[in-house]
């Protein structure tokens, strides 16, 4: 395992050098939209802290990332009346991982509609920033 890189594109989104459609931040995270969603409602929640993944990642940060990502998915199940919800973290490439900053998927999962693939392409901003508004709706 190689160590981290801060180029790495959820780096740069935490620094505010990419844009991305956020749904909410804290001290320790952020919770953005996946550009290449799954399905409705895919989103991602990001520590703030630089790990490459959950190997190497700080265990006060994986401490805090749970209720989090509790929230989170609890929301974006709300926000779009989904039938069930995975969550996903990879590690490593030959574990799955892309990107190489700590990261969490949160995908929820809808009856008989089948998921799209990661890499399927970019989804529209606008409705990227459409469905972050719905789950920020759905934490408050």
């Amino acid at each position: 395992m190689s160590g981290y890189d801060d180029g790495n594109i959820f780096a740069k989104i935490l620094r505010g050098e990419i844009p991305a459609a956020k749904i909410f931040e804290t001290d320790d995270f952020v919770a953005i939209m996946d550009v290449m969603p799954q399905s409705k409602g895919h989103c991602l929640l990001l520590p703030k802290a630089p790990s490459r993944n959950l190997l190497d990642a700080d265990d006060t940060t994986l401490a805090k990332a749970l209720p989090e990502l509790a929230r989170l998915a609890r929301a974006a199940k709300a926000a779009f009346d989904a039938d069930g919800v995975v969550i996903n973290q990879f590690n490593e490439e030959a574990g799955g991982q892309t990107v190489f900053h700590l990261h969490f998927h949160v995908v929820p999962h809808y009856e008989g509609v089948p998921l799209k693939r990661h890499a399927g392409g970019m989804a529209d901003p606008a409705e990227l920033r459409e469905h972050a508004e719905a789950i920020r709706a759905a934490l408050a």
